[in-house]
């Protein structure tokens, strides 16, 4: 009872709807939409239809609906796939504390089982609520953030999802306590992921603890045992990393007071989390000062020390796939230059092997600013300065982009984004009622209903 395990999974049995504050509420169903938006995009990825025509070939029991399908699948196999389209353009949530994150991978750990079990609404609210709780508390403990350290944040996702899971499948504390064991005894994840040239794994590994933590809370269920020291205990999570320095208080103090899904912010474009200010820069520059791409000679960007390190490397400047595409700041900097913004479509092969775009990589100019390091992560700031072929020089600061917490996407530019992914595989009847569904889902008796809708 000592253990952390035992006060998380306390904190999980015992919320319940009417703990919610309606802001709560709405960007729950904000973040829904928002996540299922990305999985109609992310369904028509490459990586995604590999990982369908897998598990349709494996076959087994159809139990749960997989989006924009005609397959039912076991719904761990949809679980995963599920996740997977919500992540696999880069486009869905994040959280950036210590550690990163995109807490709405989490979704399909509740939702997968509360279609299943024929759930409501509002369980799935309270499931989603406790999803995005520990994957945000997680992702600020670790000082500095595993991924400092050279983790993948999927590490943290291993011992969140099987909660989230938990609480739709009713479990014991005990049972809760054993999932978290389970899940977190095997889903510790490299961070080559995210390192150096990148591949599809870059989008799987999250959605995979995702899984896991379906997997570990239904193995709970039936009294399978893990070991409940697995975070605070011998050899669990605090012993072995020991170039970080844990403070378990963050995962409790203050639990019920507020709600971390509140603090969460979207993505204005489908690229890697900080790449956005520095895209929100240039775009701004251009705009308010009438830059022409053909007027553009050098743009030199300042940021903090790890996104130079991660998303300006010499494999970043010569993009080839979409993965690495979508974590290159040279190339990002280069679509917005060209096209004003990015979109999905702005990581298509032919887009990433434009030489119009491809021209403007070796423009960009990437540095480090030890002054944007005492702000992180609270700000995000980035530097831009863009110098014209005339000798001019425009310059801009920006402390966090557009869809953080702190500059929320208003509803117009919301739908704006869920349609440029949706309308064209659903067309404006379907949309419309998805739409609906999701921003009244306190409203549906059986969440069933909404994945009926959501298949092909």
């Amino acid at each position: 009872m000592e253990n952390i395990t035992y006060k998380l999974a306390q904190f999980t049995k015992h919320l319940k709807y009417e703990h919610l504050t309606q802001e709560t509420i709405t960007n729950v169903k904000r973040f829904l939409l928002d996540s299922i938006g990305c999985a109609y995009g992310g369904s028509q990825t490459e990586d995604v239809k590999i990982m369908l025509d897998f598990y349709n070939e494996m076959g087994g029991k159809e139990e749960a609906a997989v989006i924009n399908s005609n397959q039912k699948l076991p719904m761990i196999n949809q679980c995963l796939l599920n996740s997977l389209m919500i992540r696999a353009l880069d486009y869905n949530d994040i959280y950036w504390e210590q550690d990163p994150s995109h807490p709405s991978d989490l979704i399909p750990a509740a939702l997968t089982p509360a279609e299943v079990l024929h759930k409501s609404g509002k369980d799935l609210i309270t499931a989603i609520v406790l999803a995005y709780e520990w994957e945000q508390r997680l992702c600020e403990f670790a000082i500095p953030g595993i991924r400092e350290t050279k983790w993948h944040h999927a590490t943290l996702t291993q011992f969140a999802s099987p909660l989230a899971a938990a609480k739709i499948l009713d479990l014991t504390v005990e049972q809760m306590v054993y999932a978290i064991g389970i899940s977190g005894s095997h889903n510790l994840t490299l961070g080559a992921v995210t390192a150096g040239n990148l591949t599809m794994m870059k989008n799987a590994v999250d959605p995979m603890a995702t899984q896991a933590g379906l997997y570990s809370a239904l193995l709970a269920q039936r009294d399978y045992e893990g070991p409940a020291h697995v975070i605070d205990g011998k050899e669990g999570l605090v012993d072995t990393f020991k170039s970080n320095k844990f403070e378990l208080n963050i995962l409790t103090d203050g639990l019920g007071e507020t709600f971390r899904i509140n603090r969460c912010s979207m993505k204005a474009f489908p690229t890697e989390a900080l790449t956005h200010t520095p895209m929100s820069a240039v775009i701004k520059l251009m705009r308010d000062n009438n830059i022409d791409k053909s007027d553009v000679k050098q743009v030199t960007i300042e940021t903090v020390a790890r996104a130079a390190d991660i998303l300006s490397d010499p494999s970043k400047y010569d993009p080839k796939t979409r993965e690495t595409a979508d974590h290159s700041l040279p190339y990002c900097l280069s679509v917005c230059i060209v096209d004003g913004t990015a979109t999905p479509a702005s990581f298509s092969e032919e887009k990433i092997l434009d030489p119009e775009i491809r021209s403007f990589l070796p423009k960009i100019k990437v540095v480090a600013n030890p002054e944007f390091e005492k702000t992180f992560p609270k700000l995000k700031q980035a530097g831009a300065e863009i110098i014209t072929n005339n000798g001019k020089s425009f310059k801009i600061t920006l402390d966090y982009p557009l869809g953080d917490y702190r500059e929320p996407m208003d509803e117009t530019t919301l739908l704006k984004k869920f349609d440029a992914m949706v309308l064209p595989v659903t067309g404006q009847s379907k949309r419309d009622e998805i739409v609906d569904a999701v921003m009244n889902i306190d409203k549906e008796n059986d969440v069933a209903d909404l994945m009926k809708l959501l298949a092909k």
